[in-house]
């Protein structure tokens, strides 16, 4: 029973999936802690508030209704977001993109008229058959003029 257990612990998307929390965890802190140490007070400083709307309420019929909390906590998802956007995953799909292989255009394809095998439609030769195409309906018409 324990044997089984270990293996299951030990299989790699396991151990990767708590790497990944572990380093997402962290540095979900190190976000925070950018955005609440330069973003909101930045904040603040554009809108000549102190950057903190975590104590502002309002009161209907001696109800409070503490706005600020969620204010503060939307400033902070969007300006989290953002720096997340524009510091990973912007930089990360330059990345990607600069490594990744160049595509080979397609090249279009059209059937032999003698052997019906799909040849390039720019061919001047059948590959398969060798019959001579250049002139016939559909095929270029340069090699008879280079003749």
């Amino acid at each position: 029973m324990f044997k089984g257990f270990r293996s299951f612990l030990l299989r790699g998307n396991v151990v990767d999936l708590a790497v990944g929390i572990v380093i997402g965890a962290a540095f979900t802190a190190v976000v925070t802690g950018f955005v609440t140490a330069f973003l909101t007070p930045l904040l603040g400083v554009a809108t000549g508030a102190v950057g903190d709307y975590s104590k502002r309420s309002f009161e209907i019929g001696g109800t409070s209704f503490p706005y600020g909390a969620f204010l503060n906590a939307l400033i902070s998802f969007v300006l989290i977001s953002a720096v997340i956007y524009f510091a990973v995953v912007l930089p990360v799909g330059r990345l990607q993109a600069r490594f990744e292989p160049i595509k080979d255009v397609p090249v279009a394809k059209t059937d032999c008229p003698d052997c019906l095998s799909s040849i390039p439609a720019a061919a001047l030769r059948c590959s398969h058959c060798t019959s001579e195409l250049a002139g016939r309906p559909g095929f270029p018409a340069q090699a008879l003029a280079s003749r």
